[in-house]
């Protein structure tokens, strides 16, 4: 099926608030307000039970959402955004933390299941389907004996952070082919900025 009018949604998984800010399970949320800031886009009002802004970017309306409902409940936001302007499910574009990818880690994918991730499986039952694109933000696992829930909703550790500051660095310029579901060259993207993969 041919897809309408370029119109794509970008969403930041994490929790709202200045207690998860820099949290480990926040990292889509840091990603998408780094986009945000580098492709000069709009500053953010709330919308859709979320901090949602739209703009343009090569040419392709580009919005954005910060769901404020919880990780648990990140579908209810999404699905009101993806309802109103009528976007196509490969167009949302879902940006979120990954406890099966060592941190510094970057990969891009559609479909697939939730791998446990909360925010997934919000999104997934809320559109009734999992074929949205997800940009997978490596954290690695916890140390042996650390509840995963608890490693999730705790800040990186100072020589993490750089780790993860570097993936986040590379994705703007990597956008225009995320967008257009060309993974590889958006990867090759980050390899040329000497980004961890």
């Amino acid at each position: 099926m041919e897809l309408g009018p370029a119109v794509f949604l970008l969403v930041g998984l994490g929790n709202p608030g200045d207690r998860y800010r820099g949290h480990r399970h926040n990292l889509g949320w840091d990603a998408v307000v780094g986009i945000v800031r580098r492709c000069g886009l709009a500053e953010g009002r709330e919308r859709f039970r979320g901090i949602f802004g739209d703009g343009q970017v090569e040419g392709r309306r580009l919005m954005w959402l910060l769901p404020t409902t919880f990780m648990n409940l990140s579908g209810e936001a999404v699905g009101e955004a993806v309802r109103f302007y009528k976007v196509e499910v490969g167009r949302v574009v879902v940006f979120h933390d990954d406890l099966d990818l060592e941190l510094g880690r970057l990969k891009m994918k559609i479909g697939g299941g939730h791998g446990g991730h909360n925010g997934l499986r919000s999104i997934q039952q809320v559109l009734g389907t999992a074929e949205f694109v997800r940009v997978r933000l490596g954290i690695g696992r916890p140390p042996v004996g650390v509840d995963p829930a608890r490693f999730v909703l705790q800040p990186f550790e100072p020589h993490e952070r750089g780790l993860a500051d570097e993936v986040l660095e590379c994705l703007p310029g990597a956008l225009p082919w995320i967008l257009d579901h060309d993974f590889g060259r958006a990867l090759n993207h980050c390899v040329r900025q000497r980004r961890p993969l």
